[in-house]
């Protein structure tokens, strides 16, 4: 007898539509899709089994990349001395307003207070400098997988809570051509990371200086477009240059028998590229996910009407499991429900490739192919559905996904040469906007005020060529991308 309740629980998660509530749609894939909830601390979220499935998967993929440049993983303390980030003028500024501090432990007023970590560099460049006396101890490459704290005011799941999961690493340098080149390097890590297992292009630049992160000589950066065509930054990698190092007192002696003053590094991913991947690809009946980065990548629904083609049916979905299983994610959904809520909870889920299977197609030896990407329909011989065949049709899926996400980022960029245009595609149609720029802080700023649009970044690849200042007419000698941003 099939399961009632379970059926009607997923009959209730409808699904906004994006034209209609686009914030409201995305907040309902994540719950249809059972990603993420809130939690009873305000600000924080609770990650179900499912949204942590995809945060493993991303963690996997990186941290494989990450060790593969030389790093390496070590753990820091959650709570930093309040005084180490006194040390850095610029970065204490920067994170001032987003921390938490503990006051009160064990009963008592404790004699310094104790920042919930925001950020680790302070309190990872205290144990470098106890760390690093020689050249020989140089380059120093570290990363961690750790929880942040930043007080959020106005929360979203996935794209700002109090609390988060990411990446940070951290790099010593004896020179700074070694700092900028690990710098750029790790954005790299993370474009090919965004772009080949998300299926999110990006456009990868450099912050302007009101952008950079708080106490970093630059950052670059990787930016994406999410279906409402606002930005969404995808991963940051700093120069910090050498201001930290000497806030903390980091020194090595050189091959000339003197002390020198390290050049620094840090960079970052966190769960936030989970709201990336909901925001660029699913669709008004729920997630979509890529392949190479979907906890499930064929699930296998049997259907039957009673116990004797229960047997049956389940067995032809386990043979099939059991041929197809070899590095494919697969999943035979054996409980005891009606097949059509079934097929909406992984819908709703975003599993790349559905496979469907009963009587008739034990008997006939077919079986019924469904692709989330498209919602193509396919009978296939059932001695055609093998590793190669499956690998085939994932490959073309996740690329698909890309060049879909690619033409729609193309399709939504604009050149702007006139301010009133400018204004109107923000205020209406939205999407990049490349524009010239003095370089003048000020005019950065009139631009935010007047249309919330901000400075993405200055593209890598842009072409230098002379232009006039969107705003103020000012001479400019490259466009940048402006946009409205999460």
């Amino acid at each position: 007898m099939y399961m009632k309740n379970k059926e009607e629980k997923f009959k209730e998660k409808k699904i906004t539509s994006r034209e209609k509530d686009y914030s409201q749609w995305y907040l309902d894939v994540i719950s249809a899709a059972d990603l993420a909830e809130h939690s009873s601390v305000k600000g924080c979220m609770i990650i179900k089994p499912y949204g942590y499935a995809i945060w493993e998967n991303i963690q996997k993929v990186l941290d494989g990349k990450i060790k593969e440049t030389g790093v390496e993983n070590a753990y820091f303390p959650l709570f930093i001395p309040q005084s180490f980030l006194s040390k850095e003028a610029e970065h204490v500024e920067g994170f001032s307003p987003e921390c938490a501090v503990v006051t009160h432990a064990g009963g008592k007023k404790l004699d310094e207070p104790l920042v919930v970590r925001p950020t680790s560099e302070t309190i990872m460049y205290d144990a470098f400098s106890k760390w690093i006396n020689s050249y020989r101890d140089l380059p120093l490459l570290i990363n961690q997988w750790a929880n942040i704290v930043r007080w959020e005011m106005r929360p979203r799941l996935f794209l700002r809570t109090t609390e988060f999961l990411w990446q940070e690493g951290h790099t010593v340098h004896e020179t700074e051509k070694g700092a900028e080149k690990r710098t750029k390097q790790m954005l790299d890590v993370y474009q090919n990371l965004v772009e080949r297992y998300l299926a999110i292009p990006v456009i990868s630049g450099i912050k302007s200086e009101s952008e950079r992160f708080a106490g970093a000589d630059r950052t670059y950066t990787i930016e994406a477009m999410m279906q409402d065509k606002k930005a969404l930054q995808s991963g940051t990698s700093h120069m910090l240059g050498q201001s930290f190092a000497k806030a903390f007192n980091i020194e090595f002696l050189g091959k000339d028998e003197k002390k020198h003053t390290p050049w620094q590094t840090s960079w970052g991913l966190s769960t936030r590229i989970i709201g990336a991947l909901i925001m660029a690809h699913s669709d008004d009946q729920g997630l979509v996910l890529p392949p190479e980065i979907a906890p499930t990548q064929v699930v296998i629904i049997p259907i039957w009407n009673s116990d004797e083609e229960k047997d049956q049916v389940i067995g032809k979905a386990d043979e099939i499991a059991n041929k197809i299983n070899k590095d494919i994610r697969v999943k035979v959904d054996k409980r005891d429900m009606r097949p059509g809520p079934k097929f909406f909870e992984w819908e709703k889920k975003g599993v790349p490739i559905r496979l469907e299977i009963g009587p008739a197609e034990v008997k006939d030896k077919n079986i019924l192919v469904i692709r989330r990407d498209t919602d193509n329909k396919a009978v296939m011989d059932e001695e055609k559905i093998n590793v190669k065949f499956i690998n085939k049709v994932l490959y073309d899926i996740q690329d698909k996904m890309f060049n879909k996400a690619k033409k729609f980022q193309k399709e939504n960029t604009y050149r702007v040469n006139d301010w009133d245009e400018f204004k109107k595609i923000i205020k209406g149609k939205g999407g990049f906007i490349e524009a010239y720029w003095c370089n003048n802080e000020k005019c950065e700023a009139k631009i935010k005020e007047e249309t919330k649009a901000t400075i993405r970044c200055i593209p890598f690849d842009q072409k230098k060529e002379k232009g006039k200042c969107i705003f103020c007419g000012g001479e400019s000698n490259q466009r940048v991308i402006f946009a409205k941003a999460y």
